[in-house]
């Protein structure tokens, strides 16, 4: 496997921080990952292998992890992903309607990446936000609810525009992202 990803002086330190916090290596495979999608943009094959050897733990533990989780990219995405909850509590308040209409809107399907690579779609499974449906949450880090497709126009506007989502949303979504790094 060609090797084309690494960790500098400073990520191996930030690493090393985050495993000091936890009683196994890995324990801190989540948050490892956090950190490498988040210098890389995704966890590739590559980024796997280098995120593996660096915690000396099988790769094939690592795909396991990474292919669980909607939220880690095994691929290069655009730079705002929206993952559409498509299970049942959105699909029966209209997740699909609101997949298809952004799928006319932005001209891709799920799991498509507009030509100018501003954009990403995906329909996922459960985001946890059942009472909110239908729901997105975008590039991991916010919560949109009660979709329409006014505030889904308003929400790409936005989001070409560099404006961050400022509407009825929940607040950032809450995993390691905000401890994984200190």
């Amino acid at each position: 496997m060609a090797e084309s990803f690494s960790f500098d002086g400073k990520d191996l330190e930030v690493i090393r921080k985050i495993l000091s916090r936890y009683p196994h290596k890995e324990a801190a495979i989540l948050p490892v990952l956090w950190y490498a999608q988040d210098k890389f943009g995704h966890t590739s094959p590559d980024v796997q292998h280098l995120v593996a050897r660096t915690l000396d733990v099988p790769e094939a533990h690592i795909h396991g992890v990474v292919s669980f989780y909607t939220q880690f990219y095994e691929k290069p995405m655009g730079r705002h992903v929206l993952d559409v909850c498509t299970c049942l509590s959105c699909q029966v308040c209209g997740g699909y309607d609101m997949l298809s209409y952004i799928e006319d809107k932005l001209g891709i399907r799920a799991g498509e990446t507009t030509p100018d690579g501003q954009f990403s779609l995906q329909s996922v499974e459960c985001l946890g936000a059942c009472g909110y449906a239908p729901m997105l949450q975008v590039t991991n880090k916010q919560y949109v609810n009660h979709l329409t497709p006014e505030k889904i126009d308003r929400l790409i506007d936005d989001l070409k525009a560099g404006i961050e989502p400022s509407f009825e949303s929940m607040p950032p979504k809450q995993h390691e992202k905000d401890n994984r790094l200190s």
